[in-house]
């Protein structure tokens, strides 16, 4: 016997349950972008490798699947984020974009690390992101600044409501808020100057993950002071407390830097009805060195981060568009998934095979004789066709749509392949699959229906090319 051949480590093998239940998050999420007006895009899930090293540097590479085709000549690389091919296509087609762009996409992504749990070389990741902004002629600074600011609202409002589709409540998730802006303003009182700020902020974005001798020596290998991380927590506490200075936001404050632009999108927050969702948090500052401003990641139970983002508003004229403006977030299916699971959120496998239509809406049995079995074929094709329908039947007689939860269209019908005739036995199979209703050919030309939701098998026969009709009308009923 061959030895069996495992999956690469970090990937997933998905069965139907399992792939019924990453279809559930797929849905909600297309569900909650196409609701709150973004618009669905997909890229390649390989780049020209030079995408990603253009904006991170060569360093990139070894956190990266990349490749070059034996007798190729360009490096490729499976995309590890979105954001890359996003400010490439938007750039492409700047001049006929709307402005701003709504736009969004579910794929999978790729990631050269150590998996672990919630942490996966291949995945789903979920993007939304607003380019762009709609200003006056003449913008002043301030109108930039307030077009950000509902962009910023726009995308984080958007991800708290998918948590909250999800059964997730403000007790379970926070929504650390935080701004580059304010965060450069910070550095500056502390006196690092600002050809320091992106060791700086990549010294930040470590501190959580080494102890406080290790950060100490990371700091002074960057040339940064020891003390550097406890003297930024030192200053940054002062502005978290943001209750205690909001009704001082008004006109009071300047929009367009620090403290005013943090204030100004915790209110449109707080009037939209998100406040009990945020926390300022400016040790919050994304490892990802685009960012301009407002940076957020959404933490469950104080600890697990199942989303983030933030805004880029330098990246698309990199890519050779035009000065735009950008913001925008990516949410893993991994740890949205054990989340879910954990705190029991997850339907169960009935239920998600329910909704991914995976219930049959039908399931053909012949009653043994020569004449029902030579019908069976004929009649599951013609049901899953949607039958021969008829002027009068209530449904259109032309090209019939495939609803999934209307009158017409084609129905989702299954058939024993087992080699037994015991109706017993195939009416137990029809159950085990949880088809609702079952139909049983008794002749070439007559079947009975039976309801496997209530047990109720009807006395009286009906002509098989009525069958479609009478199962579309009682599946209206119970769908």
């Amino acid at each position: 016997m061959s030895p069996v051949i495992q999956p690469p480590n970090g990937t997933r093998d998905l069965y139907p349950i399992e792939a019924a239940r990453r279809r559930f998050i797929t849905e909600a999420w297309r569900r909650v972008s196409i609701n709150h007006g973004f618009e669905e895009i997909d890229g390649p899930t390989f780049e020209h490798l030079e995408l990603y090293t253009v904006k991170s540097g060569e360093g990139i590479v070894s956190e990266l699947f990349s490749f070059r085709r034996e007798g190729g000549e360009k490096d490729f690389a499976l995309r590890p984020e979105f954001t890359p091919t996003l400010a490439r296509m938007y750039a492409a087609k700047a001049k006929s974009l709307s402005s701003p762009t709504k736009w969004f996409t579910a794929g999978p992504f790729f990631r050269a690390e150590r998996p672990q749990r919630g942490r996966l070389r291949e995945f789903l990741q979920w993007n939304c992101d607003v380019v762009g902004a709609a200003l006056p002629e003449k913008p002043t600074p301030l109108d930039v600044a307030a077009a950000n600011t509902r962009a910023d609202s726009e995308i984080i409002s958007c991800c708290i409501d998918l948590l909250r589709e999800m059964g997730l409540t403000a007790q379970d998730v926070t929504v650390r808020v935080s701004n580059r802006l304010l965060i450069a303003d910070i550095l500056e009182e502390i006196d690092i100057p600002r050809n320091r700020h992106d060791i700086a902020l990549a010294a930040l974005d470590r501190s959580a993950k080494l102890n406080e001798q290790e950060m100490a020596e990371f700091c002074r290998k960057q040339g940064l002071p020891a003390t550097f991380v406890s003297r930024f927590n030192e200053f940054r506490k002062k502005y978290e407390d943001l209750p205690a200075v909001r009704g001082t936001t008004g006109q009071m404050l300047d929009r367009t830097r620090g403290i005013g632009s943090v204030l100004a999108l915790y209110n449109m927050l707080t009037e939209n009805g998100y406040q009990e969702w945020i926390e300022p948090d400016y040790s919050v500052v994304r490892g990802l060195a685009y960012y301009t401003g407002m940076v957020f990641e959404v933490i469950v139970d104080g600890e697990r981060a199942v989303a983030g983002g933030g805004r880029y508003d330098n990246l698309i004229e990199m890519f050779g568009g035009p000065p735009t403006p950008a913001v925008g977030f990516g949410m893993g299916d991994v740890v949205l998934s054990l989340v879910l699971q954990d705190k029991g959120l997850m339907p169960t496998d009935a239920e998600l095979l329910e909704i991914a239509g995976m219930r049959p809406d039908v399931f053909v049995i012949s009653n043994g004789t020569p004449e029902a079995d030579a019908r069976l074929g004929g009649v599951v094709a013609e049901l899953r066709r949607g039958g021969k329908a008829k002027a009068g039947d209530g449904v259109d007689t032309g090209r019939m749509p495939v609803p999934r939860d209307g009158v017409g269209g084609g129905l989702h019908v299954r058939r024993s392949y087992k080699a037994t005739k015991k109706i017993g036995k195939l009416l137990q199979e029809a159950g085990d699959v949880r088809a609702r209703f079952a139909v049983i050919l008794e002749s070439g030309t007559e079947a009975t229906i039976k309801n496997l939701q209530t047990g109720e098998q009807d006395q009286s026969r009906t002509a098989i090319d009525q069958l479609a009709m009478e199962l579309r009308k009682r599946l209206a009923v119970v769908r």
